[in-house]
Parts: structure tokens; C-alpha cells; sequence
């Protein structure tokens, strides 16, 4: 199959979920709320969140989002959710242009496994700027290897000190630090080391201070010194070195890495560890593949703050390699069978995960229909892979089916959303509330039990206003409406007391009270 026609299967399949999903509250609704203010303010390199200064992040995927609500008029999903798809594909147009000549026969399952890799799906649909980082990355690694191989044309030479710094530009250090030290690690095991110049040499380094000297002088002149110091010092020092956020141990990547990789992660990690036990990998392409995952790796473990996603660049690579490999090996070998047996397992209890999940209160919102049908397909994908796997002996058709499975289960599942939105997001919620304040004329908003609330104002066009349990209580915001949580209510009988008599409505896990 053709690879154009597979990214046309790849966006049908998340297209339901791009356009039907939600906002998550914690980061999607903060970075919307975030683009609103500083459209607001009238800034360019630098954001605020509810007037603090947010230097968390780099411009450049903010800058795009803000181009969207300028164009449009307002945020969409759909445009949003585009930010991170265009970027998840011209990743996988680069890896497959990149092992073409090697892989010409397991190319289509290469960009099949990457598609339904698990963290890089859901890093393609989420308003997020790691797919945006992760394929500058990609480009500035690719480009740095056609330097190396000799064939390279004279803008190459420009170009990958560009993707850098772009990289840099979308989501900070890691950006860079992932193409400097893969690069100089694959030069000093090569023994090539004496070539650095080559790739980081004066060019490059003229490249990197005009870029870094135009954003941190805009940066300076637009909010002074101590914007510039957070941005630099606690930003770079403070989450590298004693993380202020997301503090994880050493170890952190070794466990996460399975489930991040998943369904492949068997069939991939093994894989990789075989082929460097049994010195299998053998070409340059294959080595450098290998010094880009352990470097990424090792240097994200030092680093003391820790998410399963900042490990993304290192997946195109990790599926790649794998494929690479496969070749290498028996494919009716058991233990490689095995390694796809064990997720069609899980796969194939799918269905009866759900009909028990659907049964508690907390989760029971997952008992619909399609929710239920895109279980059924993810254990009948399961049950396929099994079949194939031990009664016909067929891993590479195994692994088409497993794919594919998950394609459906994805398009089927994002049919969905407009049934599970109410219980992962808030826009429904604050739909209602604005509908109710609007009948009432009512003023203000008050917020009891809902974390990070203040991103409302995304939705309500007005700040919230976060609401004690003696206000709650004592009446002391008669006449105005509170948003409030179904777990905050059962928690506390006083409040229960309180709004029991109140007109409610329901919103998913929440309630608006009219006091």
C-alpha cells in the first residue's frame, strides 16, 4: 500500500475524534486561555496566565495557535488538532524517505506501527507543541545524516542549524539538546568526532545566536529582566536540575517507555535488545538510529523534571530501528510471536474491560453504545492477531491487523465524544452555566472543587471566581451561580445541606446551582 493512501487512512481514522473531542482542562484549556490574554495584551514573545508570567514555553506554537483564532475568529478543534497531525505525518514521510533504500519491503508496516504507536497517537490529536518540537528534531537529525553520508545539497548545510533552533523554538532546550549530543555521539563512535565542524561549525552557531538573539532581545523589551530571567535561569536550570514540576526518579523512562510505546513495546525494545546482543545492527543508519534512542534516553533520565511524552522523539526511531531488524529475524520465531501475543491478549479483553468499567460509579459514562462497539472491534482485532499468529504463522500480517485494528477502534471510539465530552471536559458545563446566567442576569461565576477552574474564562468570557466553603455555606454568594463538582458535593454534607433545595443542573461529573 501506498504511503499517501495510508495517511489518508491515518486522518479519517482520527478525524472523528479532531473535530467532535473536548478541551482537556488541565493543558489545552490553559493554552487557549493563554493565546486569548496575550491576543488581549497585544504581545508577541512573551504570555501571561491570568497575568503571572508563563514562560514555560517557547513562541512558536503559540504564535500558530494565535494565527487560528486571528483567521477563524474563534479556536476550533479541528485547527488545533492540525498543529499536531501535519507535523505527526511529515515525521513519517521523513523516517520513510529515510529507510527507503533499506526497508523497501517493511516500509508500509514501519509507518502502520508508528501511526498506532500509543503515546504518539495520542500526541497527534492533543494541542500540544511536542509533535511540532519532535519534527524539527526529526528533520535537523535526517538532515544531519545526509551531511555525513555526502549527500547533501548546499541549503542542507543551512537548513539543519535551522530545525534547531526551530526545534528549540517550540518547545525549548530539549530541542536542541536531543540533536547535539545524538549527533556528536554517533561522530565520536564512528570516529569521526573530528568532523564536528562540519555540522556545528561557525555557520550553525551564526544561525543559532540570530535566532536566540531576536527572541530573547524581543523577550526583553517587551517584559524587561525578570521575564528574560525566568525564561532562562528557571526555566532551564531549575526544571533540569531540581525540578519545580513533574519531579520523577532515575528510573522513570524504564518503566514508562512500555506502556508508552504500546501495543509494539515487546516487539520493538526486543527487538532492539537482540540486534545489540547479536550485533545485528550493523549499517549506519541502524547505528544511528541506536545512539539517537540510548542518547535521548540516558539524557532525558539525568534530567530531574519527567513525562512519559518528553521521551517522543526517540519513538519514530524506536518503531524504525525495530523494522529494520525484523528483517534480520525469523518471523516464526516464538519468542517474536510472543511479543505481539501478549498485546493481543490485552487486546482481546477489551470489550469485557469496558462492560465491567461501565458498571462502577466512576467510570460509568463508558457504557454507550459506541464505546461498546469500539471495544468489540479491539477484541475481535485481538482474538485475529492470536489466530494468525499461532495457527498460521503470519507476524507480519499479524502486525497489519493489529494496526488497523486500532485505526477502527480510533475512528469508531471518536463517534463518541459528544456523549463522553461532558465528563472530560468543560465545555458543556460552562455552556449551560453561561445559558442559566444569562436567564438569571446574574454576574459572576463561583467555582468550589474544580482544579485549575480559572481557564474557564475560555468559555465564560469573564474570570471565575473561586468560591470557600464559608461562602458556600453561609449563603454569601446568593444570587450568583456555583460550579461545583459531583466529588466535592459528596464529600461534604454541609454543602449537601446547603444546595439541596437549589435549582441544579447536571453536567456531566459537575453541577451548576442557582443560588
Amino acid at each position: 500500500m501506498k504511503n499517501k493512501y495510508l495517511y489518508l487512512i491515518w486522518f479519517i481514522a482520527l478525524l472523528p475524534v479532531m473535530i467532535f473531542r473536548d478541551y482537556t482542562p488541565n493543558n489545552e484549556l490553559r493554552y487557549l486561555s493563554i493565546v486569548d490574554e496575550t491576543l488581549r495584551n497585544g504581545d508577541i514573545f512573551t504570555f501571561t496566565n491570568q497575568g503571572e508570567i508563563y514562560a514555560d514555553k517557547p513562541p512558536l506554537f503559540f504564535w500558530l495557535m494565535m494565527a487560528g483564532k486571528t483567521l477563524l475568529g474563534e479556536h476550533h478543534m479541528w485547527f488545533l488538532s492540525l498543529l499536531s497531525f501535519i507535523p505527526a505525518v511529515i515525521i513519517l514521510m521523513t523516517m520513510s524517505k529515510w529507510v527507503c533504500n533499506e526497508n523497501s519491503e517493511n516500509q508500509t508496516k514501519a509507518s502502520l506501527m508508528l501511526m498506532t504507536t500509543g503515546l504518539f497517537t495520542g500526541l497527534t490529536i492533543v494541542v500540544r507543541m511536542d509533535m511540532l518540537m519532535c519534527m524539527f528534531i526529526t528533520l535537523s537529525l535526517y538532515t544531519f545524516y545526509k551531511i555525513y553520508k555526502g549527500k547533501a545539497r548546499k541549503r542542507d548545510f543551512y537548513l539543519f542549524p535551522t530545525y534547531v533552533f526551530l526545534a528549540l523554538f517550540s518547545k525549548g532546550p530539549i530541542g536542541i539538546l536531543v540533536p547535539l549530543l545524538s549527533t556528536l555521539v554517533f561522530l565520536l563512535y564512528q570516529r569521526k568526532i573530528h568532523t564536528w565542524k562540519q555540522y556545528w561549525g561557525w555557520k550553525s552557531l551564526l544561525i543559532l545566536l540570530i535566532g536566540c538573539g531576536i527572541w530573547f532581545g524581543g523577550v526583553y523589551l517587551e517584559s524587561g529582566r525578570e521575564y528574560l530571567d525566568n525564561l532562562l535561569v528557571h526555566q532551564t536550570v531549575g526544571r533540569g536540575i531540581n525540578a519545580f514540576h513533574h519531579k520523577r526518579p532515575f528510573y522513570y523512562y524504564a518503566t514508562s517507555v512500555w506502556y508508552s510505546l504500546a501495543p509494539w513495546m515487546f516487539l520493538s525494545i526486543g527487538l532492539i535488545i537482540v540486534g545489540m546482543v547479536r550485533k545485528k545492527i550493523q549499517t549506519d543508519t541502524e547505528r544511528f538510529f541506536l545512539v539517537i534512542i540510548l542518547t535521548t534516553f540516558v539524557m532525558l533520565s539525568l534530567i530531574s523534571s519527567k513525562l512519559s511524552v518528553y521521551l517522543l522523539p526517540a519513538f519514530p526511531f524506536f518503531i524504525y530501528l525495530s523494522v529494520l531488524l525484523l528483517k534480520k529475524f525469523d518471523t516464526i520465531n516464538v519468542w517474536l510471536r510472543l511479543s505481539l501475543a501478549i498485546p493481543a491478549v490485552i487486546f482481546a479483553l477489551a470489550l469485557p474491560a469496558i462492560i465491567y468499567i461501565s458498571k462502577t460509579d466512576e467510570t460509568f459514562f463508558a457504557g454507550v453504545p459506541l464505546v461498546y462497539t469500539a471495544a468489540s472491534i479491539t477484541t475481535l482485532s485481538g482474538l485475529i492477531v492470536l489466530y494468525l499468529l499461532f495457527f498460521k504463522k503470519q507476524m507480519r500480517q499479524s502486525i497489519r491487523v493489529m494496526a488497523f485494528g486500532v485505526l477502527l477502534t480510533v475512528f469508531v471510539a471518536g463517534w463518541a465524544m459528544p456523549q463522553l465530552n461532558p465528563y472530560m471536559g468543560w465545555s458543556k458545563l460552562c455552556e449551560k452555566a453561561y445559558a442559566v446566567a444569562s436567564e438569571k442576569q446574574t454576574s459572576d461565576y463561583y467555582v468550589y472543587g474544580i482544579s485549575r477552574a480559572e481557564s474557564m474564562d475560555v468559555f465564560l468570557k469573564k474570570d471565575i471566581i473561586f468560591a470557600e466553603k464559608e461562602e458556600i455555606v453561609s449563603k454569601a454568594i446568593a444570587g450568583q451561580l456555583l460550579l461545583i463538582s459531583d466529588e466535592a458535593i459528596k464529600k461534604d454534607t454541609d454543602i449537601q445541606s446547603v444546595i439541596q433545595n437549589k435549582e441544579q443542573y447536571k453536567v456531566g461529573s459537575f453541577v451548576v446551582v442557582v443560588f
